[in-house]
Parts: structure tokens; C-alpha cells; sequence
């Protein structure tokens, strides 16, 4: 059997357009098949019941989508159920809603069920999670904290995630809650975590390239990657609810349509758009260094056949007639 690659992830920074242009959600549907997209939405983490499920199963049929079934384990033990998982089997698109992430962790993390999830990612399924199910895709994910841009000793808490995304920790929310605080302390704690926060209505969709993971942002806000690799703290030191030392950390915020490698942990270059026109004449001036090229080649020709042959090829421009009065006469 051939090898699959990895699906994308989605991960959402929690609050997407559900309304207008809905292009994030767009995009996981047309990801997992389009009208042969079978989605099973994971409403765990939420605390609204049945009623987030009909959200989203309105959603995404409204987009196209074919089919759209729950999968909610309320325990560890439903977390073991074969029909939950079976329905996880037959899934082209795995979608995790908002709420208590720590819920969506204690439930899932380590059962059958979040073993499902991998396997599925790893054979191809696209796999999206919207705030709590953004944060428990990476390999540890924040379970609570507070606020704030300073970051202190004991102002968050970490648990296992899922590990789809590895050595990583990711944060959601992350600029309208001002969450920068908290994720730079997790990285000051493990500065082999790279930190990834994603703001509200924003994706951060990862995909396997030329055997890197690469993350691409879409939607409204930005994505700000924390890189401690060279960094120097205090963290294993300071005392309770005091500010740590932070020094060396590399910095990253990636607007709508940037990329980052995270397996190299680096910038994309992201590749020059040529205008139409302009495309027209860059081609236009290579033909014709290619024909000076074989000119010189064939006749010894001097460059000046050049200017001489794009002299003839400009249009001539209209002679401007001198500024006049009203009455006629020169100003």
C-alpha cells in the first residue's frame, strides 16, 4: 500500500467568522473533501452540549460538506467506546471545539480515542481544533492561567496534548486575552518548547513539505512564535509570581499568508508577486537578451544591437503641446 502523508491541522485561535466570509472554516471543509467531506466534530471541551454540535453540522453542510456526526466522550471509559471510534475511522475531517481544554486533555489525552486521532492525521485526515482543541494539538498545551504581557513565575499550568504538533506548546485567544505572558513562561520553563500563539479568527495551518512541517497563517490576525532555543532565564529559580529573566528569545509574528518552517525553526521567504504587466515586460527584456545573446554569438555583435532593437520596438510618445491661455495665446 502506498504511505500516506500527514493531513493538515487547523489550528484555530478560537472566535472564527461563523457569519460572513467563513474563510477559515472554507478551508477545512474544502480540505476534507468538499461535498465527499465526512467531518466528526469533537464538542468535548464545551460546556453547551448538543447545541455546539448543531452549530457546526449546520455549518459545515452548509458549506458543503456531505456528511457531519458527534463524537462527544464524557469520560475516560466513553473515550474506549468502538463506535466512537469507528466513526472516527470512516472520517475524511476531524474538527475540536472550543471550551475547558483541561477537559478535553483529562478525557482524551492517552485513550483509545485520542489514538484514533493521531492514526487519522497520520494516514492522511485533515484534523482542525478551534481554542481548546487548538491548544491540544501541540505536545503540551496550557491548561489554565491568567493574563498579562509580563511573564511570571506560576502564571500558567501545563498538561499533555496530543502531540500532532511536536515539541511545542500552543496558545489560543493569544492577543485579544494579552496571553503573552503566560506562553513565554512556559518557554523560560522548557526552552525546548517553541511557542505558538494564535489570535482570534486565525489559523495557523500546518503541513508537511519536502519532509519539514510548515506553518502557514490564515485569517484575520497574526501568529507569534516564541523560540527559546538560545535563550537565557532564571525560570528555575525565581520565586512565586515574580517576573522572569527572558533574554535571547527570537521572536516571530507572522501575518495572513506567511510561512514558517517549523522543523528548522525559521522564516519562509515568501516569493515576490510579479503585477501582470510588469510579468509582461520582464519577459518582453528576457527575449530580448536572449536575441542579443545570439547575435553577439553569431556575428560578434556589440550590446549597443540591443538598445538599437528596443529603440525601435518603443512606442513613440505623443509630443505634449506647449501650456496655453484661454485666448490661445503662450503663458
Amino acid at each position: 500500500m502506498p504511505a500516506h502523508s500527514p493531513g493538515p491541522l487547523l489550528i484555530i485561535g478560537g472566535a472564527e467568522d461563523k457569519l460572513h466570509k467563513r474563510s477559515i472554516l472554507k478551508e477545512f471543509v474544502t480540505s476534507s473533501g468538499g461535498s465527499e467531506a465526512r467531518i466528526a466534530v469533537i464538542p468535548t471541551a464545551s460546556s453547551l452540549g448538543d447545541e455546539v454540535v448543531e452549530v457546526y453540522d449546520a455549518l459545515f453542510r452548509r458549506l458543503g460538506a456531505a456528511d457531519v456526526v458527534p463524537v462527544r466522550p464524557e469520560s475516560r471509559d466513553d473515550a474506549h467506546d468502538p463506535e466512537l471510534l469507528a466513526r472516527l475511522a470512516s472520517a475524511t475531517g476531524i474538527f475540536m471545539t472550543g471550551g475547558n481544554q483541561l477537559k478535553l486533555s483529562a478525557i482524551v489525552a492517552g485513550t483509545p480515542l485520542a489514538e484514533a486521532i493521531v492514526d487519522a492525521h497520520e494516514r492522511g485526515v485533515v484534523v482542525a481544533g478551534t481554542s481548546a482543541g487548538a491548544s491540544i494539538q501541540s505536545s503540551h498545551m496550557v491548561a489554565f492561567g491568567v493574563g498579562g504581557a509580563t511573564p511570571k513565575q506560576r502564571m500558567t499550568q501545563v498538561a499533555a496534548g496530543l502531540g500532532l504538533v511536536r515539541s511545542s506548546v500552543i496558545d489560543q485567544h493569544f492577543d485579544q486575552r494579552n496571553r503573552y505572558g503566560r506562553l513565554l513562561m512556559i518557554v523560560s520553563q522548557s526552552p525546548q518548547l517553541l511557542g505558538i500563539g494564535v489570535d482570534e479568527d486565525t489559523a495557523a495551518v500546518v503541513t508537511h513539505e519536502d519532509g519539514r512541517e510548515v506553518l502557514r497563517v490564515a485569517g484575520r490576525g497574526a501568529v507569534t512564535i516564541f523560540d527559546g532555543t538560545h535563550m537565557v532565564t532564571n525560570a528555575y529559580e525565581a520565586k512565586r509570581s515574580s517576573p522572569l529573566l527572558a533574554s535571547g528569545v527570537v521572536l516571530h509574528v507572522l501575518p495572513t499568508g506567511q510561512k514558517f518552517d517549523l522543523t528548522h525553526r525559521r522564516l519562509v521567504p515568501r516569493a515576490a508577486e510579479i503585477a501582470p504587466e510588469d510579468a509582461a515586460e520582464i519577459a518582453e527584456a528576457q527575449q530580448d537578451m536572449r536575441q542579443l545573446a545570439r547575435d553577439i554569438a553569431a556575428a560578434d555583435r556589440s550590446p549597443q544591437a540591443l538598445r538599437a532593437r528596443m529603440a525601435r520596438k518603443r512606442p513613440a510618445r505623443p509630443a505634449r503641446d506647449s501650456p496655453t491661455s484661454p485666448d490661445g495665446d503662450h503663458s
